[in-house]
């Protein structure tokens, strides 16, 4: 059987499906490292772990910009919404996927020190600092990549219970 690349009604595509995995794979590395930051300051684990944090965030910004177009270009194909509640949560977890590295980005902007990612250097750095461009970082960026962190648990639990009570299982769409 040829796997099909673009989404059905009853499946995603390989495209979708791509993305989806790939994306949970660096989550969890980038989680690993905010963890780490946070348990295991100061270690080569945390050293090793958070030293791609920017890295890693960038690549994450990109693809899920790439993800929703492609949601977007396949959204009258896609299968549907088991719930409103579902569809909300996935629209939430789309919003903060964009709004964390973004804060990010503006409090790098603001900070007024290059970034470079990859080896591609995105902002030059050298600019004056701008004070609510970091404060807004400061304030927002942790705090909202942790809500994620908890939509994130909060769609694989729901996936797994929505097998439970209904014997249907959501992960055939997606695996």
């Amino acid at each position: 059987m040829a796997l099909a690349i673009m989404d059905s009604t009853s499946r995603y595509g390989l495209v979708s499906r791509a993305l989806h995995w790939g994306m949970a794979l660096l989550f969890v590395w980038q989680f690993s490292g905010a963890g780490a930051r946070v348990l295991l300051e100061d270690t080569a684990i945390e050293s090793f772990l958070w030293g791609t944090h920017r890295n890693v965030g960038v690549l994450l910004m990109t693809l899920v910009v790439l993800r929703a177009l492609w949601a977007l270009a396949n959204a009258s194909r896609r299968p549907p919404a088991v719930s409103v509640m579902a569809k909300l949560g996935h629209l939430a977890l789309y919003g903060l996927m964009i709004a964390v590295p973004t804060i990010a980005l503006i409090r790098q902007y603001g900070s007024g020190r290059p970034l470079e990612v990859f080896g591609v250097p995105l902002m030059s750095g050298g600019g004056e600092r701008v004070e609510w461009m970091i404060n807004l970082g400061g304030l927002l960026h942790g705090e909202l990549g942790w809500a994620l962190l908890v939509l994130v648990l909060g769609h694989i639990g729901m996936a797994v219970l929505h097998r439970r009570l209904t014997g249907h299982s959501l992960m055939t769409r997606m695996a």
